[in-house]
């Protein structure tokens, strides 16, 4: 497998990096990466750690990073995943000079361990004095982790990272696994043509690929990615979600649009798609959520509460509405 390092990937240009991603050679990995600078979303790091979980390290080739901006890499534990050494120019950072502003590479194999990744987090985000904020946020990670415990079947793990921004005052997450994918899990309760159709599912409050019944159940109700979506929805940030040969992207909303309702379709949100992307064996999911306080973050969980309602409502109408044949 290739996949190369560009000057800039983040969720609003992701597209070329995940086009030039080369998943042929599933046994080595070849990490190149621009020599000028290097601006990465944490899940591109994401993936880059997890491809590396099934790699032998003596069959992973890193180039030496020149970029000055190289030192991220350090920084977020790329290198120390890998199990390779740093560039001799970067050997001296550490992954803790950076304390407030990273929260590393993480391997997460049970909940015991998302627990920890979670105490980690919180913190960092001085949300102290928001509780309700820091619950939500909390709730939605931990929600998007679980499936892959749940569903994607990756022995392995997901692999976690992020960073916040003081500037901007908001947090950057990203989550990959190289489980069986979208399409296959929720295929054993849902039939689905492509990759894409499976997204659009899984976006799907009431959706999960665990049971047929509306609604989910009490313990797996389906919503965790639709809580993440609608974070960055109202707070015009970006959301995306990649697996197999599809990715969903969510764009910002229009500003002076007021946010009264949340769509439990996806399709229905300004969004992107691709089907035409080079094969992701799993899943990766990338949020960027702000954490500034407006009203309409706090109305957030209430219009949630209410959308996943309506939906899981719908879908039973509909499925009584069905001809029954004797």
């Amino acid at each position: 497998m290739k996949i190369y390092l560009p000057n800039s990937a983040f969720i609003g240009n992701i597209d070329s990096f995940l086009a030039n991603f080369d998943p042929s050679e599933p046994s080595k990995l070849e990490i190149t990466a621009n020599k000028s600078w290097l601006s990465l979303h944490p899940l591109v790091l994401s993936m880059v750690a997890a491809l590396s979980l099934k790699i032998e390290p003596s069959n992973i080739v890193c180039e030496t990073v020149e970029a000055k901006s190289g030192h991220y890499l350090v920084a977020m534990g790329l290198y120390e995943f890998l199990k390779i050494p740093a560039p001799r120019h970067m050997s001296n950072i550490s992954t803790h000079e950076s304390s407030g502003r990273y929260i590393p590479l993480k391997l997460i194999k049970d909940s015991t361990e998302l627990s920890s990744f979670l105490e980690d987090m919180i913190p960092l985000l001085h949300l102290d004095d928001v509780p309700e904020k820091a619950k939500a946020i909390r709730y939605v990670i931990y929600e998007v982790v679980r499936n892959v415990f749940e569903h994607s079947g990756a022995e392995s793990g997901a692999i976690l990272c992020a960073q916040y921004f003081k500037k901007s005052n908001s947090l950057r997450i990203g989550i990959a696994d190289t489980g069986m994918g979208i399409k296959e899990s929720i295929g054993h309760s849902y039939r689905t043509e492509n990759d894409i159709d499976a997204i659009k599912l899984a976006l799907t409050p009431g959706i999960t690929g665990t049971t047929k019944k509306p609604g989910g159940t009490e313990q797996n109700a389906g919503a965790g990615l639709f809580f993440t979506k609608s974070i960055a929805y109202i707070n015009r940030s970006f959301f995306m979600m990649y697996s197999g040969d599809a990715m969903y992207k969510l764009r910002m909303r229009d500003p002076h649009k007021p946010v009264n309702f949340l769509n439990s379709n996806p399709l229905k949100d300004n969004h992107s798609l691709r089907t035409d992307l080079p094969y992701w064996q799993g899943t990766v999911v990338g949020v960027d959520i702000s954490l500034d306080d407006t009203d309409e973050f706090s109305r957030l969980l209430n219009l949630i509460g209410a959308v996943y309602s309506g939906g899981v409502k719908d879908k039973r109408k509909a499925k009584y509405k069905k001809a029954k044949f004797i």
